[in-house]
């Protein structure tokens, strides 16, 4: 009895201590992911086509679009940074630090040379761009004629039941926030994040950071794009990646997060 007693204790020990390894792996990389995101995305290209947007359509449509873009840009990069696990842990975990410590360090450069009304030019260039595909959907409700998908039951060609749900303010949505996403700052830092920390606390992290910013943008509307400061958040990004790849010196690779 005791030999099989001193079997199952150790055992038990064991189960616990990966259980709260595993909790506490997905709690940091949550909190990485969360923070990382907020800092990249406050005063970005996105934070502004969703501030615009939502100051000249519907409100839920436009959140809708933008995060669902986002959402799925999340798993991409996700699944992108996991796929790299197949390479050694001790590679990746060193790698991305160093990723973090050049981004923390451009992140600052770009913050202090930037004059304080920096995010005037981006806002302009995102309403220039907005202007364009307002155009461009214009011309195809004047091709399509009365019968447009958002003109109600007095359509004259058949539409499919979900088209119904899908207006073309949502498509524009989700396509200007997609197209500006890709390759952005935000989706190599999930990409870095997701092959060194537990990919399901990225996944959610950055997802509840998205629904923040994008929530923020749409709420606020241009009042809050006019009043950030790009070069505030750009210095204090800097910062936050630094203090992930500074804090990368005293925690082992192998500690698993």
């Amino acid at each position: 009895l005791q030999k099989g007693s001193s079997l199952i204790a150790p055992v038990h020990i064991v189960n616990e201590e990966s259980a709260d390894k595993t909790n506490l792996g997905f709690i940091h990389a949550f909190v990485a992911a969360i923070s990382v995101i907020i800092v990249s995305e406050l005063g970005d290209k996105t934070f502004f086509i969703a501030a615009i947007m939502a100051m000249r359509y519907n409100r839920l449509t436009v959140l809708a679009g933008a995060m669902l873009a986002l959402g799925l840009m999340t798993c991409l990069s996700v699944l992108f940074g996991y796929a790299t696990t197949v390479i050694p842990r001790v590679y990746t975990y060193y790698v991305s630090t160093a990723l973090f410590a050049i981004f923390g360090i451009r992140m600052l450069r770009e913050g202090l040379k930037m004059s304080p009304d920096e995010g005037q030019e981006e806002l302009e260039e995102v309403q220039a761009e907005i202007k364009k595909k307002d155009e461009e959907l214009q011309r195809t409700k004047l091709l399509n004629g009365p019968g447009d998908v958002e003109s109600g039951p007095g359509t004259t060609i058949p539409q499919k039941k979900w088209l119904h749900f899908i207006s073309p303010i949502f498509v524009q949505a989700f396509t200007l926030t997609f197209l500006a996403e890709w390759g952005d700052r935000s989706q190599l830092t999930t990409i870095v994040l997701a092959a060194r920390e537990d990919p399901y606390g990225v996944a959610v992290g950055g997802t509840v950071g998205h629904c923040l910013c994008t929530g923020l943008a749409v709420i606020g509307g241009r009042m809050i794009a006019q009043k950030i400061s790009v070069r505030t958040v750009t210095i204090i990004g800097g910062i936050v990646f630094l203090a992930f790849a500074f804090s990368a010196l005293f925690i082992s690779p192998d500690s698993g997060f």
